[in-house]
């Protein structure tokens, strides 16, 4: 079976990059762009960023917020028929996971409209035809939503997210503009950016994982954990570094998948409203510890990528300790949680039964049993 690639047809990178969409919008003969931005961005004035730069173009918008930040299937079903109502023919999504999840998912329904329950995306669904047309722009260096195959929306009626992964949804256009993730908060920027490093630890280790995408996600891990902090403290030249390293994650993971790190995650999400980053990163070296013994020498890698010495004298068994170690003290020192309150004994088992269900599972290294989720669970229980 060949392995596939799957990115972009262009991508920008770098300080002013979002004065190419005006350009991209023309070279493409559209005609008017729906602008899919959640409200906050909108109310601070970050949206308005992009949006000038089509005011300047003379290129006709029409702007969509009713966004969460975990996108829900109401948001996606009112961005339908909010983009009906514009008449555009293109999606400008400006914003983190939950903007760019929520415009893929509103231009998978346009242009295959057989699917506008939205629950029938979950996995990999049969659509026929390519999305609307998206030019995404992060706001974020986490999520790479700009670049990957995927995107998550949340059932508020059932208690979960589900998966959707769809070569179809690919933005044919990402604007990677480091400018742009310059208001993030300290929390915001951390938990992101754990996401990120959780996508190339995992992308690295999972099962569909191969050379190619190998060599993506250890440059990645390399750059997130070098620049993290620095990203945190609000430096722009950590920032630069974090807005490329997440970049670079996502270019692998979407096309070899994740691991129980993201499914456990996305079930806090769905039941607590975690945020997505602070749950990848109290459950990442709780999976790694859990994956370790399947893993080969792949750790030993991974805490040479985050800067950790004299890997090649170390044991398997300290190699691996030490990758784990890394992880903790990077998630610590940008001031992650290390447990999460919200969980009682009682919940063990509808999360573990909604982790073992999610669309990431299949892909970890070391297949999870219901019992096994528990215990993970309650490793960051309080």
């Amino acid at each position: 079976m060949a392995d596939r690639i799957m990115l972009n047809e262009t991508s920008y990178h770098g300080s002013g990059a979002i004065k190419e969409i005006a350009a991209e919008i023309k070279a493409r003969a559209f005609s008017k762009a729906f602008v899919c931005s959640d409200p906050d961005l909108v109310k601070f004035g970050v949206t308005k960023k992009v949006t000038d730069v089509l005011d300047e173009a003379g290129i006709a918008y029409s702007l969509y917020s009713d966004i969460k930040a975990n996108p829900t299937i109401e948001n996606v079903q009112h961005g339908v028929k909010a983009f009906r109502e514009a008449g555009a023919d293109c999606i400008v999504a400006i914003g983190g996971g939950s903007s760019m999840d929520t415009a893929k998912a509103i231009g998978i329904i346009i242009a295959n409209p057989e699917f506008e329950d939205v629950r029938s995306l979950e996995g990999t669904a049969p659509t026929k035809n390519p999305c609307v047309p998206i030019i995404a722009v992060p706001t974020t260096a986490g999520t790479a939503a700009e670049v990957t195959i995927n995107y998550v929306i949340t059932d508020i009626e059932r208690k979960r997210k589900f998966v959707c992964v769809d070569p179809h949804d690919m933005p044919v256009v990402a604007v990677v503009d480091p400018d742009m993730m310059a208001t993030m908060p300290k929390g915001l920027t951390a938990a992101t950016g754990m996401d990120a490093l959780t996508h190339a630890i995992e992308g690295y280790t999972t099962k569909a994982a191969w050379e190619m995408t190998d060599m993506f996600h250890l440059k990645a891990i390399e750059i997130i954990s070098r620049s993290l902090r620095a990203s945190v403290a609000g430096e722009s030249s950590g920032r630069k570094e974090m807005a490329l390293g997440q970049y670079i994650a996502g270019m692998g993971f979407s096309n070899v998948g994740l691991g129980i790190a993201h499914s456990m995650a996305h079930t806090l999400g769905a039941v607590y409203d975690t945020p997505h980053g602070v749950a990848c990163a109290m459950m990442l070296p709780i999976v790694m510890e859990f994956n370790a013994d399947m893993t080969g020498g792949k750790y030993r890698e991974i805490a040479r990528a985050m800067g950790v010495k004299n890997v090649d004298s170390m044991s398997q068994e300290e190699y691996r300790r030490a990758a784990v170690e890394a992880v903790k003290q990077l998630s610590k020192d940008v001031g992650i949680p290390e447990k999460l309150e919200a969980i009682k004994e009682e919940d063990l088992q509808f999360l573990a039964e909604s982790a073992a269900a999610d669309a990431c599972a299949p892909g970890n290294p070391k297949d999870a049993s219901i019992d096994d989720f528990k215990a993970l669970f309650r490793k960051i229980m309080a």
